[in-house]
């Protein structure tokens, strides 16, 4: 287990190595960092001078050479918009994304696997159609749309919670189901396909002999097996929440992670683009690693060679 462990941080380590080269090159070759500093309307003594102060003069693989030798000493740079260091910037805004997306995951396990277990118990039935349904339309309904959506219907004409910002709890009930429906449909039919499996199994069939029906056999036989890949896909999507915070902190102006991403985007402010493309990177391999581990450790059949 541990040489596997190792083995898939290396090769975690790789992958984020080739995103951030890749963005690296890309960013800088579709947009002029200088130019956007300095503005549309500079001269070009002023944009050689800002090129030359950050060291945009020079050849792209030397950028990212002493970009990289500079990670591996933790100094990420500075922001060209904010002008501080990328990495304080980033530490500042990173617990409102993790609030968010662990809110969000909260929101998907809440939902779906309630869903999954009553499609799962009345297969082919009205109940079954109507869960599916619910996972259906979800997949269906964009971020930004059902965004819009909760802020007319809760935060206007019913003002039960805030449009905007993070200052309090209130400020995250909706942007975390926002970002939590994204995840309902996948979550929701696993648990419904494990529970379907599981339902069939001789030992259910052992323990319904025994008088266990309904919620009891549901919760002390069925769902503890069926819930076994659901745990995996979950953490799998908990990485995902990051990457997908940047339409709904932007929606409703979370000062996350999500919407420094967009600001940087706009303002051609690459060290802080490039740093959180590699640190969205680092999350989303790390909890896939981290489902493979789970699936592991609590699926005794599984076996890693």
């Amino acid at each position: 287990m541990l040489k596997y462990i190792l083995l898939r941080g290396l090769l975690a380590l790789a992958v984020a190595f080739t995103v951030s080269l890749a963005a690296f090159f890309l960013l800088n070759i579709a947009t002029d960092p200088a130019q956007a500093i300095a503005g549309e309307d500079a001269t070009q003594e002023v944009v050689q001078t800002i090129r030359a102060r950050y060291g945009l003069d020079q050849p792209l693989p030397v950028r990212y050479g002493q970009w990289l030798v500079g990670v591996l000493q933790g100094d990420f740079g500075e922001s060209y918009y904010w002008h501080k260091p990328v990495a304080e910037l980033v530490a500042e805004r990173a617990g409102v994304t993790i609030t968010l997306a662990l809110a969000a995951l909260s929101v998907t396990i809440l939902i779906a696997i309630p869903l999954g277990a009553l499609a799962a118990l009345n297969p082919n039935t009205w109940l079954d159609r109507m869960a599916l349904g619910v996972a259906v339309s979800a997949q269906a309904v964009p971020n930004f749309w059902l965004g819009l959506i909760m802020i007319i219907l809760f935060a206007v004409m019913v003002p039960i919670f805030p449009v905007s910002g993070d200052d309090t709890w209130r400020h995250f009930v909706l942007p975390a189901f926002v970002l939590g429906a994204s995840s309902v449909p996948a979550v929701m039919r696993l648990t419904r396909t494990g529970l379907i499996e599981v339902m069939s199994a001789d030992y259910i069939r052992t323990a319904r002999s025994k008088g266990f029906r309904g919620g009891a056999l549901l919760r002390r036989h069925a769902l503890r097996n069926a819930l076994l890949p659901v745990i995996s896909v979950l953490a799998v999507q908990l990485g995902q929440k990051f990457g997908g915070s940047v339409i709904t902190e932007s929606i409703f102006a979370i000062n996350g992670l999500g919407r420094l991403a967009l600001e940087s985007i706009l303002g051609a402010d690459i060290p802080t683009v490039q740093m959180l493309i590699f640190v969205f990177a680092i999350v989303f391999v790390a909890m896939n690693l981290l489902a493979d581990i789970l699936n592991a450790a609590l699926d005794p059949r599984i076996r890693i060679s």
